[in-house]
């Protein structure tokens, strides 16, 4: 852990503060949306254009970063941040803050996808699994502190959009100052969609319904919250033990998904995650509904791994980095879509429909798992073919990302095997 640590501490610091401030602009916006009026549909087109710009970057920041350099684009992208952030309190309206989004998703993803390709180079085969695991805390740990950083402030005021703004420009200095040089970057070639269909309906179909679960989870949690009358610091506790939970269970369960049919414990974790979301259909009880983040939160984020690590046993490794792109792809789809959709369902039968449109997902992810084991016989557990979980979150998951948590499956099956 300390040989990871002296290599990756800058960029590992970098990527906390970057979290932070991500975090705390999600959060932020769904709360000043509602002092500045904007309707839940307005939220619910400002909080989708962040992952369309997203979806963009994520097919064409690997090749800026070919023809530019890492540091060039790193530079690019994280300037532009800092200035959508500080404009956002400045134009007060839907069109110009969804434009912002659109702009900032595209860039966060840029900073990722180069971010995450310095890790993998600084890491060796001995330590990259725990250097994947350090990014990943860093990752949830900025999340959740920034939640705590939004209860401080007035989020009606300039002082709180300030914050993430400074962060975020401070957060390249330790990774632009680290004397580790740039690495070289290729792109890998993806699958197809049909194709990726064809080799594992059950994965696509996860991936595009988890896709529309994070993005509630990501932006609408905030609006929820302000529509039943919560107060600031109670939002931010709910939305903390969305990500808390999802950190915690992610290793318990990747060890579980080793020792069993990958799909039964899919379609166990989604039915438990949409009962769990469904507690925050029938009642408007503060803790109840924690209780029903915990469950939604802590089973979603285990569920992307699991999906990716169900997709791999189908697959060849030198397929495994190809089809990445084509599952962020199509769960990039349904994070576009899942806002606009539980804008709708909120503004026509109330802000529980947030917990409703969840729950359904969820459910729906779990019902379509057992009628999939229908149709395909169980995949041989002692195979050489079945490959090892490793932990991958959503909220910040690129290419590089799924492909670095490939390189560590595919490494902890030679040493398996060895």
């Amino acid at each position: 852990m300390f040989q990871v640590l002296n290599a990756s501490w800058a960029l590992l610091l970098g990527i906390f503060m970057l979290m932070i401030g991500n975090g705390l602009q999600g959060t932020l916006l769904g709360l000043r949306g509602e002092v500045e009026g904007f309707s839940t549909t307005e939220m619910s087109i400002i909080i989708s254009a962040y992952f369309l710009g997203f979806l963009f970057a994520s097919r064409m920041a690997p090749r800026m970063i070919q023809r530019v350099g890492h540091v060039r684009v790193f530079a690019a992208m994280g300037s532009t941040i800092s200035a959508i952030l500080i404009l956002y309190p400045t134009l007060a309206d839907p069109w110009a803050w969804s434009i912002g989004r659109v702009i900032i998703g595209f860039c966060f993803c840029g900073v990722y996808i180069t971010a995450e390709s310095w890790l993998n180079d600084s890491a060796t085969n001995e330590t990259r699994g725990k250097a994947l695991s350090l990014y990943m805390i860093m990752q949830m740990g900025g999340i959740v502190a920034g939640q705590y950083v939004v209860a401080l402030g007035d989020v009606s005021g300039f002082v709180l959009f300030v914050i993430p703004s400074v962060l975020v420009s401070l957060a390249f200095a330790p990774i632009l100052l680290s004397v580790r040089p740039a690495p070289a970057f290729e792109v890998a070639k993806p699958l197809t969609v049909r194709e990726l269909i064809k080799i594992s309906p059950l994965a696509c179909m996860g991936m595009l319904a988890l896709g529309g679960v994070f993005a509630a989870q990501f932006g609408m949690t905030a609006v929820y919250g302000v529509k039943v009358g919560m107060t600031v610091p109670q939002i931010s506790i709910m939305i903390s033990t969305i990500y808390i939970a999802a950190l915690l269970l992610q290793y318990p369960v990747g060890l579980i998904s080793d020792r069993m049919d990958r799909r039964w414990l899919i379609a166990i974790l989604s039915l438990i995650g949409g009962a769990g979301a469904f507690i925050g259909v029938l009642t408007d009880s503060y803790w109840f509904v924690v209780i029903a983040a915990v469950a939604a939160g802590g089973t979603s984020n285990p569920l992307y791994a699991l999906l990716i690590a169900y997709c791999n046993d189908y697959l060849s490794r030198e397929d495994m980095a190809g089809a990445s792109g084509g599952l962020l792809f199509i769960n990039g789809v349904g994070a576009i879509v899942g806002p606009l959709i539980v804008g709708y369902v909120m503004d026509n039968i109330g802000p529980n429909g947030y917990w409703a449109y969840i729950s359904f997902l969820l459910f729906g992810l779990g019902v379509y798992a057992i009628w999939r084991m229908t149709q395909r016989s169980t995949p041989n557990l002692e195979s050489e073919d079945q490959s090892n979980m490793a932990p991958v979150m959503m909220q910040t998951a690129t290419p590089v990302a799924v492909e670095v948590a490939q390189e560590v499956w595919g490494q902890a099956e030679e040493d398996e095997n060895t």
